[in-house]
């Protein structure tokens, strides 16, 4: 079938928008039509070249990354299902997880969905059962898919493993905000960060996935949640999710911190920036707490290997600085899980949503982001 999408060609680039040709789902797969796709900033890594394999990977792998089909965060409805799949129908709703997750492999089988073996395709972009594109450039070209999805278009084909079914009743539009960064943020608090009733924590970063990293620690029952922003904006818009305090830089933070905490510190913090980067980690780590935990969830750039950290002060002091995919939440579980708790009026979905955009102005959405104007923008079918 004909349909369009969001190419990117290669690397410092713009999105370009085309008609592209798209195969029928194979043995396993499924193609969606899609209600809306989040526009997260992880898509932005692979413009920015964060996320581009080195040549060396690239040739293991065996796959070409460019040109490849962004967006990873959708949403949608079952128009037709391939050979032997079971567990979805057409007509079925359904988010896309941006991490698969088999259900059979070691990591699924110990309750570790977000580190399913097939997550190792991620970055090749084609489909995880043969490692072949069902999407193409009208020059023929294959064309990859971000995270095996490529929600940048309005119908997809994906593998049965991607595909998280919902109720009917869950509006798409906001059901598709679930599939990254919602959960990434929430799941950064509540799972990886262990967050506890009466905890002091500090959020580094406010875009999709760091206020729900706040909105999940005020769920989870923290006393205090300092959220650190240099933009006023995300800051006042921290509040509705649940801040009790902000600060535009961590080291306004650790001065707050230090009073709210009679100098003890935070007991979690959360590295949710645009970019993690080596240089931010010391100064995380000085807002914890002895005994406390730091958490990285923001994407550094794919070669980024130094890092700033006083190793006296994490052995000493007992410290814990811990990594971070999809909030270290179960996809099956987690994503409709979090939808039951917005139609019960406790998530909040809807607030994150800043502007929505037609695919042909993803460009724009993407500026905004950049310009600190967007939580979440969203491309609506």
């Amino acid at each position: 079938m004909e349909t369009r999408a969001a190419i990117l060609w290669e690397p410092h680039t713009e999105w370009s928008v085309e008609d592209i040709e798209l195969d029928e789902p194979r043995a396993g797969e499924v193609n969606v039509k899609l209600a809306a796709s989040g526009l997260c900033h992880s898509d932005e890594h692979l413009m920015t070249g964060d996320m581009v394999l080195d040549d060396a990977t690239a040739a293991l792998v065996g796959i070409e990354q460019f040109p490849v089909i962004g967006g990873h965060e959708g949403a949608g409805e079952v128009v037709e299902v391939g050979p032997g799949v079971t567990t979805i129908a057409p007509g079925d709703h359904v988010v896309l997880g941006f991490i698969p997750s088999c259900g059979r492999c070691p990591s699924c089988a110990r309750g570790r969905q977000q580190l399913c073996d097939l997550g190792a395709f991620l970055l090749a972009g084609r489909q995880v059962g043969d490692l072949t594109a069902r999407h193409h450039a009208k020059d023929g070209r294959d064309l990859g898919i971000m995270c095996c999805l490529g929600t940048f278009s309005p119908y997809t084909v994906v593998n049965e493993a991607s595909c998280i079914k919902i109720e009917p009743d869950i509006p798409l539009d906001r059901a598709a905000l679930v599939g990254c960064g919602v959960t990434t943020g929430w799941g950064s608090a509540v799972y990886a960060a262990d967050v506890r009733a009466g905890d002091t924590v500090v959020v580094i970063g406010l875009g999709g996935i760091g206020m729900n990293a706040v909105q999940g620690a005020a769920f989870a029952g923290a006393r205090h949640v300092v959220a650190v922003d240099p933009i006023e904006s995300k800051r006042e818009r921290s509040l509705v999710f649940g801040a009790t305090h902000t600060a535009a830089s961590i080291e306004e933070a650790q001065a707050l911190v230090g009073e709210l905490t009679w100098g003890a510190n935070a007991d979690r913090a959360i590295l949710t920036a645009g970019v993690a980067e080596g240089k931010l980690v010391a100064p995380m780590m000085s807002l914890i707490s002895k005994g406390g935990r730091a958490v990285v969830t923001a994407v550094a750039p794919i070669e980024q290997n130094q890092v700033d950290l006083n190793l006296f002060d994490l052995a000493m002091q007992r410290k814990e600085l811990v990594g971070c995919i999809f909030g270290n939440a179960n996809p099956r579980r987690d994503i409709p899980r979090l939808l039951r708790l917005y139609m019960d009026g406790r998530l909040k979905l809807d607030e994150l949503v800043t502007n929505t955009y037609d695919l042909g102005h993803i460009n724009e959405g993407y500026e905004d982001m950049r310009n600190g104007t967007n939580i979440r923008g969203v491309i609506a079918y």
